[in-house]
């Protein structure tokens, strides 16, 4: 064991804390009783028929290998498989992203490089960070009239905070000396943004996106329970009204995996940007 790396041995606890986890969880859900095991009173009261609870994993997995296996099948508005589910989730998730990313990027630059607009936005950036995104829904609603571009208004609305934040932090973080040395050399704005600054705040800038869509994944969950439709957050609703808690659960790991892999994706590009000075 001592020859093991670090990670070697992280794999290892995690996949014996898994198969333990799995273990007293199905040790822990009551087997259903057989209708040959049933009392004469149980089953004229209907002690047969099946009764809601939380399943047990290997119902889970059966239910994730059932889903997993044809996932982009479509029967009908509320019957489609969990890869078509997360594909419109995504697209909703990513189309608010990059437009609050175009919006937050440049105006957190301006923040960042001048006082005077710090100080003239920022109050306007104090009211409207701490309002839930969800609390813009009714409005989105009313206004926009469509429930698909509200929830892309709502992803852009949570999204553009992390993002305008750091980016703002990042670019007047950037050291001074760098600047002078750009302005030595007659560098205009523009070329010392995107040769300077640019790379040198990039790493928050990216940590800022990191947190974003993080936040916009979490939230386009909700989003989508409310207006119903497509997306894994109205799987999970519909299932939930099914009484299928297998489906739920199934539909939750799904959500965690899938932020996961997204996390992953800009933690990979958090270190493609970094630099050692």
């Amino acid at each position: 064991m001592d020859r093991l790396s670090i990670n070697q041995r992280a794999v290892i606890l995690s996949f014996v804390l898994l198969i333990g986890g799995l273990l007293v969880w199905e040790a822990s859900i009551p087997a259903q009783k057989a209708a040959s095991e049933l009392t004469e009173y149980e089953r004229l009261t209907g002690g047969g028929a099946p009764k809601a609870g939380v399943p047990p994993p290997s119902q889970v997995i059966e239910k994730a290998w059932q889903e997993l296996s044809n996932p982009f099948y479509d029967a009908g508005p509320n019957d489609k498989g969990i890869g078509i589910q997360i594909a419109y989730s995504l697209y909703r998730v990513l189309s608010g992203y990059f437009l609050a990313a175009l919006v937050a990027i440049p105006i957190g630059f301006l923040i960042g490089m001048s006082p005077v607009a710090y100080k003239a936005l920022n109050p306007f950036i104090q009211v409207l960070r701490p309002i839930s995104p969800l609390a813009w829904m009714p409005l989105a609603l009313f206004i926009i009239q469509d429930s698909n571009a509200s929830a892309i208004f709502v992803i852009f609305i949570c999204s553009i905070w992390p993002m305008l934040i750091n980016t703002a932090f990042g670019v007047a973080g950037v050291r001074s000396d760098w600047v002078n040395v750009a302005r030595t050399h007659e560098l205009g704005p523009i070329k010392t943004a995107l040769t300077v600054i640019l790379p040198a705040a990039a790493p928050t800038i990216v940590t800022g996106m990191r947190i974003s869509i993080g936040i916009a994944w979490l939230v386009i969950v909700a989003a989508e329970m409310l207006v119903g439709g497509t997306g894994i957050g109205y799987y999970v609703w519909n299932e939930w009204n099914n009484l299928d808690l297998t489906s739920v659960i199934f539909s939750i790991l799904m959500i965690g995996v899938v932020g996961m892999a997204l996390d992953a994706a800009f933690g990979r590009l958090q270190r493609a940007v970094a630099y050692v000075e």
